[in-house]
């Protein structure tokens, strides 16, 4: 898709399942089994989007998905599926992983920076050799020494091998020209999300601040945000903006739909296909 100079494409690392009542917080499950049906085991299927964003001088990958480094324990637990890989997406788009400049991770847990790094024989070291990687401080600190109700959130081989490559930012930044990293606390305290602008056309990368469309409703949160007032907040906050805007928002865990456009309903905001 073109957005003004740039280009964008929406890359799958396949699928994931997580259980239906913690992606859907304190809604009963009558309501957001509608929307989402769960398997025998209550868990419902999630897409690992990832977005490609290319500007002509710069590859900016958002998002590496959630890698192919895990056991087969956790294979079946989480129902992972891989129907396609991101190093495939990439090498369809005739693109090598030495070929991303920068990663952009909005937080680190495993179903975001699965990527980040692979195998080389007994050892573990960053996928995409030449990139510079881009996270929150306060994330990584969090992450190399999180509590214990997020620990089985962080696994540590999905990202620290490629702290080398790792530019630490704290708040709000401009990464390029047009590529912007702003902390939108809720799920964690200090993820961020990617505003990214070219020629007055705008898209937004909303992580799980909304991690897919269903989740729209301002009070349809998951139970594993850390802070989730903030994530009702930030969604008063930004979906009204981003409607008003005609913003493209890239959603990470819609299964079906990527990315789409919001529009002000009385109740919210609700979503626009987009091809």
């Amino acid at each position: 898709m073109k957005l003004g100079r740039f280009e964008l494409a929406a890359l799958s690392d396949g699928t994931f399942a997580l259980d239906g009542g913690q992606m859907f917080g304190v809604v009963p499950k009558p309501l957001w089994e509608k929307k989402l049906p769960a398997d025998e085991r209550n868990r419902v299927r999630l897409g690992l989007t990832c977005l490609l964003v290319r500007t002509g001088s710069a590859n900016i990958l958002i998002e590496t998905g959630i890698g192919d480094k895990f056991e087969a324990k956790y294979v079946d637990i989480y129902g992972i599926r891989k129907t396609t890989t991101l190093p495939a997406e990439l090498k369809k788009l005739g693109l090598s992983p030495a070929d991303i400049d920068i990663v952009i991770n909005t937080h680190l847990h495993f179903d975001h920076c699965g990527w980040n790094t692979r195998r080389d024989g007994d050892k573990i070291v960053p996928t995409f050799p030449r990139a510079r990687y881009v996270v929150q401080r306060a994330e990584w600190e969090h992450a190399v020494s999180p509590n214990e109700r997020d620990r089985a959130s962080y696994v540590p081989d999905f990202f620290g091998p490629a702290e080398s490559q790792t530019d630490f930012v704290e708040g709000d930044r401009e990464v390029l020209p047009g590529i912007r990293v702003e902390v939108v606390s809720g799920h964690t305290q200090d993820m961020q999300c990617v505003r990214i602008e070219s020629e007055g056309q705008q898209a937004y990368f909303v992580s799980d601040l909304v991690p897919t469309r269903h989740h729209l409703p301002y009070p349809w949160i998951m139970s594993f945000d850390l802070y989730p007032m903030a994530t009702l907040a930030n969604r008063h906050r930004l979906l009204p903006e981003l409607a008003e805007q005609g913003t493209l928002v890239v959603f990470p865990h819609d299964a079906e739909v990527p990315w789409a456009k919001l529009s002000k309903s009385k109740s919210g905001v609700s979503v626009q296909m987009v091809e």
